[in-house]
């Protein structure tokens, strides 16, 4: 198995052993031929770049120069280890705060050793459970390497996860060659909002380190906050403490200040996911003869998860809050457009300040307002 990043078994996470457990569990991938598997590759890496230009010329964002991503064509292991990479990237400053704060005495070394293979197992299982969900990924913050490529400024690469659109596109019984265009276009989508978009990216990353800054790093603390959490979500909150109904294990052991940095990148995400639908409906109908069929079955599938267990796993992780980010992001750039057209829409890409606040989302016309309003004579 290829290390990720060097020592990565060292610290507080067990990132190889993180890997080795998600490879482990993860299930097993559909049937396919060795010549079908390669054909699958091939059509999808023609139609990612056949649908550069279907998203440029329908959102009127980047030029062909601005898509220097490497497309990554990966099976289920391959997309858990680029995003044990990215992982690995963003929480490095924290893990290191933690470190320091646990000291380096001998007991601490062993509990640290014990520790990194527990998180390290916690988080291979949760990999194991993604890893057959997700269709395509536009990954930004793992460092480039010789198996992750990167832009020439560091952009991210475009993954799709090849097994997971034959395995959907089984499910659903539609049309394969229009389903594995349809998923490109809203993967392409996302590649074009960073590469067109410089200063996303960097924003991102930004408020993602902001909230694991404000993360109290007092093991007891964080221990006190999983418990209440699990109280929370098993019925048994104690007496008096009310307003955790519906929430995530993610919301719940969030500080006030994390949950303001929630809610912008709520926002933001809820931006980048409906209008990656927005386009994909747009551009879909003339190129995939099918859209209607598939835009309906896909939508059933979102909406009533796989099996009763795989809709508890949802609520756990707060995977039922992406699937409204969907909804209310394409409410948002629907009403934008139709109310400014698409250049007016695309004053959102203009600075962090121009994005939607989470408010706004659920209310276009105040976004319309604020970004613009006209002068006072």
């Amino acid at each position: 198995m290829t290390s990720i990043g060097g020592a990565a078994s060292s610290g507080m996470v067990d990132w190889n052993l993180a890997v080795a457990t998600a490879t482990r569990l993860m299930r097993p991938g559909p049937d396919v031929s060795r010549d079908e598997a390669r054909a699958v590759v091939a059509e999808l890496r023609r139609h990612a770049k056949a649908s550069e230009e279907h998203v440029r010329g329908f959102t009127r964002l980047g030029t062909e120069e601005t898509h220097d991503t490497p497309v990554l064509v990966v099976d289920r292991p391959g997309w858990v280890r680029a995003n044990v990479a990215g992982f690995r990237e963003l929480l490095k400053p924290l893990l290191d705060k933690m470190q320091e704060r646990r000291g380096t005495g001998p007991g601490n070394a062993v509990l640290g050793a014990v520790g990194g293979k527990v998180t390290g197992v916690e988080l291979g299982m949760l990999l194991s459970f993604l890893a057959s969900r997700v269709l395509g990924q536009y990954e930004t913050f793992a460092p480039a390497t010789r198996d992750l490529p990167a832009g020439a400024n560091g952009a991210g690469r475009l993954l799709l996860v090849a097994p997971n659109i034959v395995h959907v596109e089984r499910e659903l019984d539609v049309e394969p060659h229009d389903f594995r265009l349809w998923v490109t276009l809203h993967e392409e989508t996302h590649r074009t909002q960073f590469t067109a978009v410089p200063w996303l990216r960097d924003h991102l990353e930004g408020e993602i380190q902001s909230f694991l800054e404000e993360t109290d790093v007092d093991p007891m603390t964080v221990l006190e906050r999983i418990r209440e959490a699990a109280q929370s979500l098993a019925g048994g909150r104690p007496e008096g403490e009310e307003g955790d109904e519906g929430r995530s294990l993610v919301e719940v052991v969030q500080t006030p200040a994390q949950r303001e940095i929630l809610g912008r990148l709520t926002a933001v995400m809820s931006l980048l996911e409906g209008h990656a639908d927005f386009v994909m409906d747009g551009v879909g109908p003339a190129v995939v003869p099918s859209v209607s069929e598939i835009r309906e079955k896909f939508q059933q599938r979102r909406a009533k998860g796989a099996s009763r267990l795989d809709m508890a796993l949802r609520k756990l992780l707060g995977l039922d809050a992406k699937l409204r980010q969907y909804r209310d992001g394409e409410r948002f750039v629907r009403a934008v457009v139709e109310e400014v057209g698409m250049d007016g829409f695309n004053r959102v890409w203009t600075s962090p300040n121009t994005l939607p606040t989470k408010a706004e989302i659920t209310k276009p016309a105040d976004w319309i307002t604020r970004v613009h309003r006209k002068p006072e004579a």
